[in-house]
């Protein structure tokens, strides 16, 4: 069977966007038009002359990936064609400089489904914050030091944003729990309308952690609470995975180098957010 995404790809040695992608892919078919702004996943998979897609595909910048998408959902429904449309961009693309974009394409309700692979900073252009990034994690833009702690945020609350704008189906999903997303690619387009699923991308370079772990962090984040895999669908919150005991956040935390300054206040103040974020879920 030949492969939506090719291997061979130029990204890093561990990196969870072509992984995340090649799963999409096996749910989506080759019935379909990828819109991907850009983004560390789009740098290694199109670098001219060559392209690592097997189904039609459109580089689009940063700030326009949810108009373009709409675009191209509006031409193929003039058209009489019922091709899916899939939009795939960064966290920097989604939270920052393509929200209104994003917003955008959701009000109008254009039938398509965006997801954001999320590595917590715009690691394809010099590992910089963006406001998904966690609090106290060390960027080029947010380093610890004597009189900062990195970043001083605490991570955008994205998927509650776009289920108050009425988005039929927001889900969250894990490079850890393959099925999981699957099943969620293959149920988002069923539905008409906008869609947004929203993936965890551990970066080994950005994050600092071995290459190998890349899984085992992003599973990690799920059994900590640090990551709520769960699926809203009409203003209905279901949690796919709810751990039988919640690990320390520390054990996620001490994973990743860019953590690694952090002090035992610290890790507390991110524990008591995790309790209260869970919280927040069960009573949604």
């Amino acid at each position: 069977m030949k492969k939506l995404l090719s291997f061979g790809t130029r990204s890093c040695a561990g990196c969870p966007a072509s992984l995340a992608v090649r799963r999409i892919l096996e749910a989506v078919g080759d019935n379909v038009i990828v819109v991907n702004g850009t983004s560390c996943l789009e740098v290694t998979t199109t670098q001219y002359p060559l392209s690592s897609w097997n189904v039609p595909y459109i580089h689009t910048a940063f700030e326009c990936t949810g108009a373009v998408a709409s675009g191209v959902e509006s031409a193929l429904k003039k058209m009489g064609k019922d091709t899916h449309v899939v939009a795939i961009a960064g966290d920097g693309g989604t939270f920052d400089i393509g929200l209104q974009s994003l917003s955008g394409m959701i009000d109008r309700g254009h039938n398509v489904l965006y997801i954001c692979y999320d590595n917590e900073c715009y690691a394809n252009t010099g590992l910089q914050r963006s406001s998904a990034t966690p609090y106290g994690a060390a960027t080029t833009t947010s380093p610890p030091g004597k009189f900062s702690i990195g970043n001083k945020t605490f991570k955008k609350p994205i998927v509650q944003m776009l289920a108050a704008q009425k988005v039929p189906y927001v889900a969250t999903a894990s490079l850890a729990y393959p099925d999981d997303l699957e099943r969620k690619v293959k149920k988002a387009l069923t539905i008409k309308g906008p869609k947004f699923i929203h993936i965890l991308a551990p970066c080994p370079i950005s994050w600092r952690f071995d290459s190998s772990e890349t899984i085992r962090v992003a599973r990690l984040a799920v059994e900590t609470g640090m990551w709520i895999l769960c699926e809203i669908e009409n203003g209905k919150i279901k949690i796919n995975v709810t751990p039988s005991e919640r690990k320390p956040v520390k054990d996620y935390l001490s994973l990743q180098g860019r953590f690694k300054h952090l002090k035992d206040e610290d890790i507390k103040k991110i524990q008591e957010k995790v309790d209260d974020d869970w919280k927040a879920y069960k009573k949604y």
